[in-house]
């Protein structure tokens, strides 16, 4: 199963270098089509988690800080932990559950029904044709759910400091820039990178590896959501290992 996946790696990255000089382009409009489907339909979901986190840190943040006559820091924590650490993890956990297991269950519904294998039968390439777009609006699309996520959220906090501590507007944004810097920006963007290129390549592999008919698409689709979620989280924790230390 590994030795799969990592051949699924492989070809994905021949394909967009060399495949992409030797044949012809990718197909744009097929990307642009995954694009809206994976990352366009899910911004509402993304928006009302994103902006219920940042509500439910602001809260939790100024019930602890006040105590301590310290409720000016809230922006900090909220700011902090959206960038670092909750915003990446939170909207990858989404999209894995929306986007990426229905990229499982169309591959392995085209898998069991044959359609794959016609593809061969024609000489057209299905890594090409069928994962290679997929991937690519995955790994464009899900930092920039990340980011815009990270604007509902802190949204989601400033109307806590704003409504219930009593903190001016330009007050929660200056205290929200001086705490942030570009490197936690790029550390939550990096995180984002690496969620995309597991997610990606997980649900199609999962989706191109399916057997059993349609309780095999099943089983290939709940199997892609929990691999997903474990490597996404593990690949949280190297990463955060590696800003900490480094």
């Amino acid at each position: 199963m590994l030795q799969e996946y990592f051949h699924l790696n492989l070809e994905i990255l021949f394909q967009l270098s060399v495949g992409t000089f030797k044949e012809r382009k990718l197909r744009l409009g097929q990307i642009f089509h995954q694009m809206i489907r994976i990352g366009v339909e899910a911004v509402p979901m993304a928006s009302l988690t994103a902006f219920s986190i940042g509500l439910t840190l602001a809260m939790q943040g100024a019930g602890t800080l006040q105590k301590m006559g310290a409720e000016i820091y809230v922006p900090d924590l909220v700011t902090l932990s959206l960038l670092r650490e909750l915003g990446p993890l939170l909207i990858a956990v989404i999209v894995i559950g929306r986007s990426g297991s229905a990229v499982t269950a169309e591959l392995g519904t085209m898998k069991v029904s044959e359609e794959i294998e016609a593809l061969e039968v024609m000489a057209i390439n299905p890594v090409r044709y069928l994962v290679v777009p997929r991937f690519v609006a995955m790994l464009i699309m899900l930092p920039a759910l990340t980011v815009f996520g990270f604007y509902i959220a802190m949204l989601g906090g400033w109307s806590i400091c704003y409504f219930a501590l009593d903190m001016t507007t330009p007050a929660f944004i200056l205290r929200s820039i001086e705490s942030a810097g570009m490197q936690d920006l790029m550390s939550g963007v990096t995180k984002s990178i690496t969620f995309a290129w597991l997610i990606g390549t997980l649900a199609c592999h999962y989706g191109m590896t399916v057997t059993g008919g349609a309780e095999g698409v099943g089983r290939a689709t709940t199997q892609s959501v929990v691999y997903s979620l474990l490597a996404v989280l593990i690949a949280n924790a190297i990463l955060t290992a590696f800003y900490f230390f480094f």
